[in-house]
C-alpha cells in the first residue's frame, strides 16, 4: 500500500461524501460544528498567536504564516484562518467537499487553495507548513499513528498542530453517540464509532511516537443552559483540543 492511502478510511470518507453540500447551513447536519466553532476557534487563534508572537487585535496577525487545515470539509476553519491573514491549504480526503468550501470561499472573496488529497500525499510532495489545523480528524482515520506521523512531517520545526477528537469513555458514548445522534439528532447515525475515540493519554502517546511535543490539552464543554460550548482545563471527558510542536 502507497504511503498516500495508508490512513484512508474508505466507509469514513463515504459518510462526508454524502452530507457535503451541508457544510455551510447553520441548522443541517453539521449544525454541532457550528455551535463549536468559535470556541475552536479562541484556542486555534490563541495558541497560534503565542506561539509565534502575533497580536491578534492587529490586521490580518497571521500573515506570513502558512496553515494546513487538514479534513476541511466546508471551509469552516480555513476561511477564519484566511480572514486573519494566513496563507491556507485546505485539504480533505472527501472529494465533494472541495467544491462546496472553494465556491463558498470564492462568494466570500477568500482565496483559499483547496485541494482533494491526503497528509500523506501532501508530505511525499514535499509541502511544510507553519500550522496544522487538525480538528475532529484522527477519529476517522484507519491509522491514528501513521497519520499524525504524516502531519509532523508537514510541519516546519517549531511548528504548531492542534488536534481536537472525541474520549473513549461511557461519559462520551452516552453524549457523543446517544445523545448528538439519536436523541438531539444534531449528526446522522452512524457519524461516529465508539471503539476509534481516542483517550487524551492515548493521543499525547501517538503524538510524542509521531515526533511531536505536546504541550497543551483543554476540553471542550457543551453548556445545555446557554446553549454554547466553552474551554475547560479540567473537563476533557468529551470532546477534547491538543496542541503540540514539532522542536
Amino acid at each position: 500500500m502507497s504511503a498516500t492511502a495508508s490512513t484512508i478510511d474508505t466507509k469514513e470518507i463515504e459518510k462526508f461524501q454524502a452530507m457535503a453540500a451541508e457544510w455551510w447551513d447553520p441548522n443541517g447536519k453539521f449544525k454541532p460544528l457550528h455551535m463549536l466553532n468559535p470556541c475552536r476557534l479562541d484556542y486555534i487563534t490563541a495558541q497560534i498567536a503565542a506561539e509565534f508572537d502575533r497580536d491578534l487585535t492587529a490586521p490580518e496577525p497571521f500573515r506570513n504564516l502558512r496553515i494546513l487545515d487538514i479534513g476541511c470539509g466546508g471551509g469552516l476553519l480555513s476561511e477564519p484562518m484566511a480572514r486573519l491573514g494566513a496563507t491556507v491549504v485546505g485539504a480533505d480526503a472527501a472529494e465533494r467537499n472541495i467544491p462546496v468550501a472553494q465556491v463558498h470561499a470564492d462568494e466570500q472573496g477568500l482565496k483559499i487553495d483547496y485541494r482533494h488529497t491526503t497528509a500523506e500525499a501532501l508530505a511525499d510532495a514535499g509541502e511544510t507548513f507553519d500550522a496544522i489545523l487538525n480538528m475532529e480528524v484522527v477519529e476517522h482515520v484507519a491509522d491514528p499513528l501513521s497519520f499524525l506521523a504524516a502531519c509532523q512531517s508537514l510541519l516546519k520545526p517549531g511548528g504548531l498542530m492542534t488536534c481536537s477528537t472525541i474520549n473513549r469513555n461511557p461519559k462520551s458514548f452516552a453524549m457523543a453517540i446517544v445523545g448528538a445522534e439519536y436523541v438531539m439528532r444534531w449528526l446522522p447515525k452512524g457519524t461516529h464509532e465508539w471503539s476509534k475515540f481516542i483517550t487524551p493519554d492515548e493521543l499525547y502517546d501517538f503524538l510524542r511516537k509521531a515526533g511531536l511535543d505536546p504541550v497543551d490539552k483543554k476540553g471542550f464543554v457543551f453548556n445545555p443552559v446557554g446553549w454554547n460550548w466553552r474551554l475547560s482545563d479540567r473537563d476533557l471527558g468529551v470532546n477534547y483540543v491538543t496542541t503540540s510542536i514539532r522542536r
